[in-house]
């Protein structure tokens, strides 16, 4: 079987990052690069290396979508809205980077079984794919009454798109850390620290568990089994300290480094979305391949 070809909307730094990964993929080829200014570096870098560019954005694509079977959404929650009607029409399976959340939210360990027949899949937030898993790794020992997580990333990693989607990363983390976590409520909040030289992505997650259910040595084992597997494509995520808990509330700091393929190594916060992006997008290829082999 040959490796699906992949188009990319979005040309700025999380398309570039997003390229550059897809290019080591052993069963995704990046053919088609989407933006809106052909004279972008993104652009420019994704004509070198062979992929055909469309600066018309998704409506180009629609001339010639025989180019890519699946696409990648790396723009914007509001871009979304358009380039999401315009996939489902062609027919398309879209993996969204971007807040907007118009499919299920899918994190690659924990939730990606349930959505393989679905032809939009979000892929949360940075803050979300650092934190749900942990919040899931706790909920499989003690139920998580409350999560609140806080994702505090540099100020130089936060381009327009973060900038301009704060309300949505808010509101799309909180929901994924029930819906995904597993916790009966959920909160998010992010800081975008200037500090120089840039701080690695750091994510603080806070968890109420039922005091009956507590059990500290079961809830690190899961933890850092959880953490393992997340490294098997995020080398750069670990814990910083070992959880502390505090009567039925447990404190995880996990900070993220990038691999650095195209983004600076302190913008762990897009490199998780990049990364989390390809291995959801790898499983999806490898899962509909084996229920066409089974049926």
């Amino acid at each position: 079987m040959g490796k699906l070809k992949v188009g990319i909307i979005g040309s700025g730094n999380i398309g570039s990052d997003l390229m550059m990964k897809l290019l080591r993929s052993d069963v995704l080829e990046p053919t088609v690069m989407i933006g809106i200014d052909a004279t972008s570096e993104g652009m420019k870098r994704a004509e070198q290396l062979g992929l055909h560019c469309f600066a018309n954005g998704i409506d180009g694509f629609a001339k010639q979508p025989e180019l890519a079977d699946v696409l990648f959404d790396a723009t914007s929650a509001g871009a979304h809205q358009h380039n999401a009607e315009v996939a489902r029409k062609l027919g398309k399976v879209m993996f969204d980077l971007t807040p907007a959340a118009i499919g299920p939210y899918v994190s690659p360990l924990v939730n990606i079984d349930e959505h393989i027949n679905k032809d939009n899949v979000n892929l949360i937030t940075c803050g979300g794919q650092a934190t749900t898993p942990i919040t899931k790794a706790i909920s499989e020992v003690a139920p998580v009454k409350y999560a609140e997580i806080v994702a505090t990333i540099s100020s130089k990693s936060a381009g327009p798109g973060t900038r301009a989607n704060i309300d949505e990363f808010t509101e799309t983390t909180s929901k994924a850390l029930e819906v995904v976590g597993g916790a009966e409520k959920g909160k998010a909040i992010i800081i975008l620290n200037p500090a120089e030289p840039p701080i690695m992505m750091r994510d603080t997650v806070y968890a109420l568990v039922e005091p009956e259910k507590m059990n500290e040595e079961e809830i690190t084992r899961s933890i850092h089994e959880m953490v393992k597997k997340v490294q098997a494509y995020v080398p750069g995520y670990h814990l910083r300290t070992e959880p502390l808990f505090d009567d039925n509330k447990i404190t995880v700091f996990v900070e993220v480094e990038g691999a650095g393929d195209f983004l600076p190594k302190y913008s762990g916060n897009l490199d998780i979305m990049t990364a989390a992006a390809v291995k959801v997008a790898e499983e999806f290829v490898s899962k509909r391949l084996q229920v066409k082999q089974e049926a």
